[in-house]
Order: structure tokens, then C-alpha cells, then sequence
């Protein structure tokens, strides 16, 4: 039977979330149970209340970063049982025979991957309800094991801000070697700066906060370069190997694209309001490439999380209770956190 389910949803575009309580669907054979203890907010959260990326579906509750607890199996699931910790993150399905899903490369399905909210399940019909409740319902092929030693707090970020950090730095093979700029450091880019550190890599952090160096340095980062100073692009010119670029605001890439070394990658994560404006000089010049990262798929989301239960990486977080939520997500856009506000479930 289905289960009545608490979390906080936003009725209407740009309106404040609000208490709602909806049906869960029946467990299925393959289907795991799980008791939402926290969950993440993420800026595309707000993005999609405020229907800022096109249209959205109402009445909607946002969520993509979640850990829980297991509390029910169907009769067929293999890869979880009652008491497991476990995690899910920004999507809920997908096609599982495109060429994409067959590599383990959901997030890049061909014919869509199906979102944890703002959309409908793969059968076109239900709504799909995302992580701001106490209980969730998933495909067991879906969710991720969360290692024993890790604070369920701590991991709920991963799910999107760390798995959106780790799949660049694994595809273009950030380690031990290589000399990489995180730009930002925010809730994205203090995540690109643990798994950096973590794989032996030269971590230089770019912001225009100054204050932030103390954060940067503790969080594994080698250097700080403060770019609101003009001069520090010119000392730092030809200096890196890939720069990961996890900031919105819009801002001149070239000025960025000239710190790659030879043959180096800038990596667009963060996606500004507006198109950028090349100038191919600085990728001729340099035989230089701009690329592009989203996510990852569920192998790469496990093995992210058994690295962060080897070196017990957690993201940085402010706890906070479900009525806070409207206050969070105007700080959020304030960049009035460090670095991910998380969501008490028990207090929905």
C-alpha cells in the first residue's frame, strides 16, 4: 500500500515551500524503502521553485541530495537490505539500453535521464516527489551504499555536489602529477578541492573572496590566488593542467583559459546565465580545450562514495530544521553558507 509521506513543497512558482504531505508509491519487487534522514539543498533546487531553467511542474518537492536508512526491501532486491545506509541522488531512472545507460553513464541517457523531481516518472504518469520529505521509494538499481563510517550529514551533498565535483576530475584524470585550479569555492568547488587533494594533485584555489584562503588551505588546497587582483592572472599564466570551473556568474573565460598549460582543459561545471564569448586565440594558442561535465553515473556515484569512506571526505554543512528552508535558500543565493545547508528530515 502506498505511504503518506511528509516534506516541504513549493505550490506555485517563485512561492516559499510549505508544508505537503503526499502518497509514496507501493513497493515494488525491485523497489527499496528508505527513511529520509537528510537532505541537501542544492542551488538548482531554487532554480527550478522559481522556474529560472523553463517551466516546472507544481506542486513540487525539491531534493536531489539524500541519505536514509532502509526500511523495507521487495521480495526481488539483491543490493540492499533493512538497515543499510543508503543514498540517492539527481535522478531516479532511466532508459537502461541506450548506449549511455549500457556503460553506466546514466546521467547521459539518450533518451533522457528520469529527474528525482520536477518531472514524471519513467511511466509518464506520476509525478515524481524529490528528497524534502521523511520517506522515499527507488528502484534498487538507483541508490548507492553509504559507507558505515561516514555521517549521514555529511554525505547527503555528495550525492549531487560531490558526484558534479568527482566525475570531472576521474574523466580527465586529475592525480598525482597534475597541477589543477578549482574556480569558486562554494558548495561545488570546496568539494572539487577534497577530491583533488585527496588523488595527490597540486590544488590551487581561484576566488575573488579573499577570505575564503584560510577554508581553501585547510580544506587540502596547496594555494590561493585571489582574482580580483589583475596581476595574478599574469603570474599564473600557462600554470595548469585543468581548471575546474564550478561559478554561475557570468565573468571573461579567456582570462582563465590563458592559465592552462599546453594541451590543458577547462572544465565548465557551473552554468551562467549567459553564453560565453571565446576567443579562439586562447584555445589556438595553446592547443587548449574547453570541456564539459554533468554529474555521474550510479558506478561512478559508488565509487566516489567508497573514496570518501577511505579517506572520510564529507562535505561541509549547516544543519538545518524544515522551517528554516525559505531562509536557507535566500542565503544560498547570498553565498551565505559553508559550503551546503542540509535539511533535518525528522523535522518535517
Amino acid at each position: 500500500m502506498t505511504k503518506n509521506t511528509k516534506g516541504y513543497a513549493a505550490m506555485g512558482a517563485k512561492e516559499k515551500l510549505v508544508p505537503y504531505e503526499f502518497d509514496r508509491r507501493e513497493l515494488g519487487a525491485h523497489d527499496v524503502a528508505l527513511d529520509v534522514l537528510y537532505a541537501g539543498i542544492c542551488h538548482s533546487d531554487i532554480h527550478q521553485v522559481r522556474e529560472e531553467w523553463g517551466p516546472a511542474l507544481f506542486p513540487m518537492v525539491p531534493g536531489h541530495e539524500i541519505a536514509g536508512i532502509v526500511s523495507k526491501v521487495g521480495t526481488g532486491v539483491t543490493k540492499f537490505k533493512v538497515g543499510d545506509k543508503i543514498g540517492i541522488g539527481v535522478f531516479i531512472d532511466s532508459c537502461r539500453k541506450c548506449s549511455s545507460c549500457q556503460r553506466g553513464l546514466q546521467q547521459y541517457c539518450l533518451e533522457g535521464m528520469t529527474g528525482t523531481y520536477n518531472g514524471l516518472e519513467r511511466n509518464g504518469v506520476t509525478p515524481a516527489m524529490g528528497g524534502y520529505c521523511d520517506y522515499f521509494v527507488i528502484n534498487e538499481d538507483y541508490a548507492v551504499h553509504i559507507p558505515e563510517n561516514l555521517p549521514l550529514e555529511g554525505v547527503a551533498p555528495l550525492m549531487c555536489a560531490g558526484i558534479t565535483l568527482y566525475s570531472p576530475i576521474k574523466h580527465w584524470d586529475v592525480g598525482s602529477g597534475k597541477k589543477v585550479a578549482v574556480m569558486g569555492l562554494g558548495g561545488l568547488g570546496h568539494m572539487g578541492v577534497k577530491f583533488a587533494a585527496a588523488l595527490g594533485a597540486d590544488v590551487t584555489v581561484l576566488s575573488h573572496s579573499p577570505g575564503k584562503k584560510g577554508d581553501a588551505l585547510a580544506m587540502g588546497a596547496h594555494h590561493f590566488v585571489d582574482t580580483s587582483s589583475e596581476a595574478a592572472f599574469a603570474e599564473c599564466a600557462g600554470t595548469f593542467d585543468v581548471i575546474l570551473n564550478t561559478v554561475s556568474a557570468e565573468l571573461d573565460i579567456n582570462k582563465y583559459l590563458n592559465l592552462l598549460k599546453l594541451d590543458g582543459t577547462l572544465v565548465v561545471i557551473g552554468l551562467p546565465g549567459k553564453p560565453y564569448a571565446v576567443h579562439v586565440g586562447s584555445l589556438l594558442s595553446g592547443r587548449r580545450s574547453i570541456g564539459g561535465s554533468m554529474i555521474g553515473g550510479i558506478p561512478e556515484l559508488q565509487e566516489m562514495l567508497n573514496l570518501c569512506g577511505e579517506k572520510s571526505i564529507v562535505s561541509d554543512v549547516e544543519v538545518i530544521k524544515a522551517d528554516y528552508i525559505n531562509e536557507a535558500y535566500e542565503r544560498t543565493v547570498a553565498s551565505d553558507v559553508k559550503y551546503r545547508f542540509v535539511i533535518d528530515a525528522k523535522t518535517f
